[in-house]
């Protein structure tokens, strides 16, 4: 049997690379031969010197290294892969990237859930969802978890199994390594593992002028650096504080910072040498610590705050329990454990007992018997594949020319070639389109670059609502807003994107900011005369409903918003026209988008039928060549003319791209995945005049294509459309429509 272990890995300095390599160490069956191997995540900006069983690396932010690493494991004829699953580790808002390598995966998969969130945001709880539903066998280590795994996510109780973290077998003699150590004549108490807020140690440093004052030879080590996520936000403003708090408390003799990542030799004689390790936690939502799990497992007097990992391990008198930042009750319980060495004896003791069933080779053992079972009772499948597109192709996602067309105002309109073009200035339409696709970008990569554009456009939506609720929409490059109320499309641009960043706003202030745009707008909904300024609101409010479900004001506007395209429908409808109005014009396929959103919000089934025909009245106008062929905005397409063949435009491709991403997600036909890849190929040449749209050099995306050639333009409406195209493509990748089947 051949495993293939998924993760971080030392030497990188991560709880979780540690235990990816000791389950490697620790699952084999004896012969040397199995051929198991590491595929190691390495985090943003390093490289780590692997040992020799790391033969493939994936980069976290790098979406394609997922990809090469299924196909890596695929072509090494592996039997089981086994991963270990944190959300901070992979790349992608949450982790999403995750995805993308399980579902390339031609082999069975069992997921080690580091993390199991009670309460998980809504992203949290789609990519949790979807490896639950692609794992054939999910581990935790603690009951807590497999509670959660059960009640929130809905994961059948026969797929999970409870596993414990678990410990090196390393030990040190208790008087040696007091004596090394220079603690021979201390009572000690001890912290180790990486600091942060949650962390508590501000309790325990709170609780010691008493204990001290009793016992003054006791001291306080905290061993561990301060997490590299914290000093990357905060610096070391938490390891501050708490020095100043020691200082405060006239403790500088009795707590002891030692600001290093120990080594695991290390970490047991610090163990060894210690009369008491505190865990004081602020959160109960801790369902794994490696940290508690070594100190149980080697027989160390534990005392705890009760998050949930704690409250398990440390039941049947394995350890004592205090309050969550309670600490007055932490200093008469240290007090009386030091004042009583029976009672630390007996905790020593019970720890020990149970730290015997936890070591790594019976937890190795344990997971190769799994994997072993698994390998033997998953049948022979056969597996569903996506329709085809060479991911191979696609460019890397860049915002270079973006940058060019932002300043601190807002975007540009307009450019040429690739420069901005000031003397257009800005619009809102554009600005809205802009926040869209940062949004979505940020949902993807989770950078700061994205992070910091969407306050940019934000800030510029923000400053164009009028008091009444409407919104401005062109602004010259001296600042000054031309218009008093821009159009109705503008408006429901707009609208559109506000109701997505209320789905999905990466910080409350952003969201708070959102919430009162959207709904100084709200009144203007029903007044809307323009089907695709209405469109366009549509799917603000099912995005806004998504974070908003119980909200029945937006829910009856998506009714009457939808049952008013739906008439303007019928009146236009007869038996060889089936559209919304006499011609085909621009942003076509956001109206067939936009019943789909209403009817999955409203659960109608007049709002669905019309969606799926009006898409299949314009898929027989834009896809009969086998390519995505668009209606040209020279004369557009009359009902009683010829279609226009040229001065198509990228809006209405990213149309269709985003409309067939609505009926995957809503039917989940393969046939529209397939049409979705059809049609994003529009931007990489494959058209009428088999040119691409997409320029490698700029990264920008030209303007039109004309009957002579392409419009070189690139201008923030092109740019932006294949940006938000690219960034749904994406997502499907994380969602194939493939399932296994027999």
């Amino acid at each position: 049997m051949k495993i293939a272990f998924i993760g971080t890995y030392a030497p990188r300095q991560c709880g979780i690379g540690s235990f990816t390599q000791h389950l490697f160490q620790s699952t084999g069956d004896g012969s040397g031969t199995s051929g198991n191997f590491v595929v190691a995540i390495n985090d943003p900006g390093s490289t780590y010197m692997y040992p020799p069983e790391v033969k493939f690396i994936i980069d976290q932010d790098d979406h394609g290294t997922y990809l090469k690493a299924a196909e890596f494991i695929n072509q090494n004829q592996v039997d089981v892969c086994v991963v270990q699953h944190e959300f901070g580790i992979f790349g992608g808002q949450n982790g999403i990237f995750i995805l993308t390598l399980l579902h390339s995966l031609e082999v069975p998969v069992m997921a080690t859930f580091h993390t199991v969130l009670n309460k998980p945001s809504y992203n949290q709880l789609a990519v949790m969802k979807e490896i639950t539903r692609v794992a054939s066998k999910l581990i935790v280590m603690a009951l807590k978890a497999a509670e959660i795994l059960r009640q929130t996510y809905g994961v059948p109780a026969e797929k999970i199994e409870l596993v414990p973290h678990g410990v090196p077998p390393i030990r040190y003699d208790r008087t040696a390594a007091r004596l090394e150590l220079g603690l021979e004549t201390k009572r000690v108490l001890l912290t180790f593992g990486f600091l942060g807020r949650n962390k508590g140690i501000e309790t325990a440093i709170c609780a010691l002028p008493r204990v001290v004052a009793k016992y003054p030879d006791v001291v306080y080590v905290v061993l561990g650096k301060t997490h590299p996520n914290v000093v990357k936000h905060a610096g070391e403003e938490y390891r501050l504080f708490l020095h100043r708090l020691v200082k405060k408390l006239g403790l500088e003799d009795h707590v002891v910072f030692l600001n290093q990542y120990a080594s695991e030799d290390d970490l047991f004689k610090y163990l060894a040498a210690s009369d008491i390790y505190l865990t004081p936690y602020l959160n109960e939502a801790q369902i794994t610590s490696g940290t508690l799990s070594y100190a149980v497992g080697v027989g160390s007097a534990v005392v705890s705050t009760p998050y949930w990992h704690a409250a398990e391990l440390l039941a049947e008198g394995r350890g004592e329990l205090f309050n969550f930042a309670d600490e007055v009750q932490l200093t008469n319980l240290l007090v009386d454990l030091l004042a009583h060495p029976d009672k630390l004896e007996s905790l020593r003791n019970k720890a020990g007992e149970y730290g015997k069933t936890i070591t790594w080779p019976k937890t190795g053992a344990r997971y190769h018997e799994l994997t072993r079972d698994l390998m033997a009772n998953v049948p022979k499948a056969i597996l569903k594949k996506d329709p085809a597109l060479d991911r191979s192709i696609l460019p890397p996602l860049r915002f270079d020319h973006i940058e060019r067309l932002t300043d601190r105002v807002g975007i540009f309109q307009h450019a040429n070639f690739g420069i901005p073009n000031y003397n257009e200035g800005y619009c809102l339409d554009d600005n809205a389109r802009a926040l869209l696709m940062m949004l979505m970008a940020y949902r993807r990569t989770n950078s700061e670059q994205a992070l910091k554009y969407i306050a940019v456009y934000l800030g510029y939506l923000n400053y164009a609502q009028n008091t009444d609720g409407t919104f401005r929409n062109f602004m010259g490059f001296n600042r000054s807003f031309l218009d008093d109320v821009g159009s109705e499309d503008a408006f429901g641009r707009a609208i559109w994107a506000l109701g997505y960043a209320t789905a999905y706003s990466p910080m409350d202030a952003y969201y708070q900011v959102v919430q009162r745009l959207f709904s100084n707008a709200a009144p203007h909904f029903e007044h809307l005369k323009s089907i695709r300024s209405i469109a366009n609101t549509l799917i603000g409010l099912y995005y806004y409903l998504k974070d908003n479900p119980s909200n029945e004001e937006m829910s009856e506007l998506t009714r009457k918003l939808a049952q008013r395209l739906n008439d303007v429908y019928q009146l236009h409808r007869t038996d060889t026209w089936h559209w919304y109005e006499s011609l085909l014009a621009y942003d076509n396929g956001l109206l067939p988008m936009a019943m789909l959103c209403a009817a999955e919000v409203t659960n109608n089934a007049s709002f669905r039928d019309v969606a799926f025909e009006s898409l299949e009245f314009l898929e027989s106008h834009t896809l009969s060549k086998g390519h995505l062929s668009l209606i040209g905005n020279e004369n557009w397409y009359r009902q009683t003319d010829i279609p226009s063949p040229f001065a198509q435009q990228p809006v209405d491709a990213m149309a269709m791209v985003l409309l067939y991403f609505q009926a995957y997600s809503y039917a989940g036909d393969p046939r529209y995945l397939s049409r979705l890849y059809t049609s994003f190929m529009w931007f990489l040449g494959e058209n009428d005049l088999r040119v691409s749209m997409y320029d490698f050099d700029t990264q920008g995306c030209c303007d039109g294509l004309q009957r002579d050639g392409v419009n070189r333009n690139q201008g923030a409406e092109s740019t932006l459309a294949y940006l938000i195209s690219y960034l749904a493509l994406q997502h499907t990748f994380e969602k194939p429509y493939g399932s296994i089947v027999s």
